[in-house]
């Protein structure tokens, strides 16, 4: 994620999970941010000024009228100054304030004077949060346009029960920060995406796969999903995780192993997608038959080989399926004739535009946080990226849909 040069203003009330914030400050400002903060009186009680002060490297504003000798009117200024305002937690009573306009403390006078996006994460009690003033004042400001309101975690509770009304870990307060702050160029778009490796079964316990690990594929599901897209994400096996998206985007997850189960899940999305980015290293060939039990070595074996039969090209196939107004885009990891090789699949697959990357390249391919790209176009177009971390690169992508 990357924050730089964003002002974002996190604004705290009186709730335990107050506690949490000083390190959603350390990170949002290890993203880039500026972060300044207010706080209710109460907020005070679980987490000193002093270290909000220290972590976010301002002075904290909390008192409306101790604030007047020294800087006036800074529940005008601060708005002013950010780009955005996370409130967390938002206790019951902060919540019910905002939504009727209440501005008697330096918190809810700062949100009054707030016209740029606003994240929200309430935390309270179960009994508390599904009170039906709670869940009107929470409809309320969720109606709002420059607010993305994030509905409450389940779990452990800090008064000794379980249930609804954690607040949201910061790995997905983070990702409604870099959601709220992004133009929502694709909304009302449905994008499907291919990620990570196949497993293509030998025996119960053994399979052949590759060493991608989904990174691209995720990175251009999230450059997606901030844009307000809905994203289907087909993919094999992977490390990497979603989670913090999925819990406020319209994301659907469909994990597959092997490569038939990839091309059925990719055909059945692909009717309503508009735009189709297969981004997956899907297996060319997979075993012509799978063992029942496992393959035993047997003494004195000194080989063994295996049938393989080909899978469905997946690019080729929805190529063939693609409708006017839909959009294709593949990818090519070659290790020679790199643009030869990617300008054939280009045309005989009827992509929109493949994405190139070569193992030639130092940080680019399987398993790394960069990579190096070059865009080729149906009319002969050719653009080349440099090095750029796969975050960045997903942003190129979409950029040049």
């Amino acid at each position: 994620m990357n924050l730089q040069g964003k002002h974002i203003l996190v604004g705290i009330s009186g709730g335990i999970a107050a506690y949490k914030i000083p390190e959603l400050i350390r990170q949002l400002r290890k993203a880039g941010a500026q972060v300044q903060v207010t706080t209710t009186k109460n907020a005070l009680e679980f987490v000193t000024s002093l270290t909000l002060q220290t972590v976010s490297g301002h002075k904290v504003y909390s008192d409306v009228f101790a604030a007047i000798n020294e800087h006036s009117t800074e529940h005008i200024s601060l708005p002013e100054w950010a780009d955005l305002m996370l409130i967390a937690p938002a206790t019951a009573n902060l919540l019910c304030k905002m939504a009727h306009g209440i501005a008697d403390d330096a918190l809810t006078t700062t949100f009054a004077a707030m016209r740029k996006p606003v994240v929200i994460a309430p935390a309270m009690n179960t009994n508390m949060y599904e009170s039906p003033a709670t869940q009107h004042a929470i409809h309320q400001l969720a109606e709002w346009d420059n607010i993305t309101m994030l509905d409450a975690a389940s779990g452990e509770l800090a008064c000794g029960t379980s249930g609804k009304g954690r607040m949201q870990e910061i790995d997905v307060l983070l990702a409604a920060v870099e959601y709220a702050l992004t133009p929502k160029t694709l909304t009302g778009k449905h994008i499907l995406i291919t990620a990570g490796p196949t497993h293509e079964a030998i025996d119960p316990v053994r399979y052949i796969t590759n060493a991608s690990t989904g990174k691209m594929g995720y990175a251009l599901a999230r450059a997606c999903l901030k844009r307000g897209a809905n994203v289907t994400l087909v993919t094999g096996p992977s490390q990497v995780s979603l989670h913090a998206w999925k819990e406020f985007t319209p994301l659907t997850i469909v994990p597959v192993q092997s490569a038939s189960d990839m091309c059925q899940e990719a055909m059945s999305a692909f009717g309503t997608a508009d735009i189709s980015i297969l981004c997956a290293a899907v297996a060319d060939f997979t075993p012509a038959h799978k063992a029942e039990q496992k393959i035993k070595k047997h003494p004195g074996q000194t080989s063994m080989s295996i049938d393989m039969t080909t899978t469905t090209d997946i690019a080729a196939t929805l190529g063939q399926r693609k409708q006017v107004g839909q959009k294709l885009v593949g990818f090519a990891l070659e290790t020679h004739d790199e643009l030869l090789n990617a300008q054939r699949k280009l045309q005989s697959k009827n992509l929109d535009m493949i994405v190139l990357n070569s193992l030639q390249d130092a940080g680019a391919g399987f398993g790394t946080d960069t990579n190096k790209v070059t865009f080729l176009y149906p009319n002969g177009t050719i653009k080349n990226l440099p090095l750029m971390s796969k975050e960045e690169v997903a942003d190129e992508i979409i950029s040049h849909l």
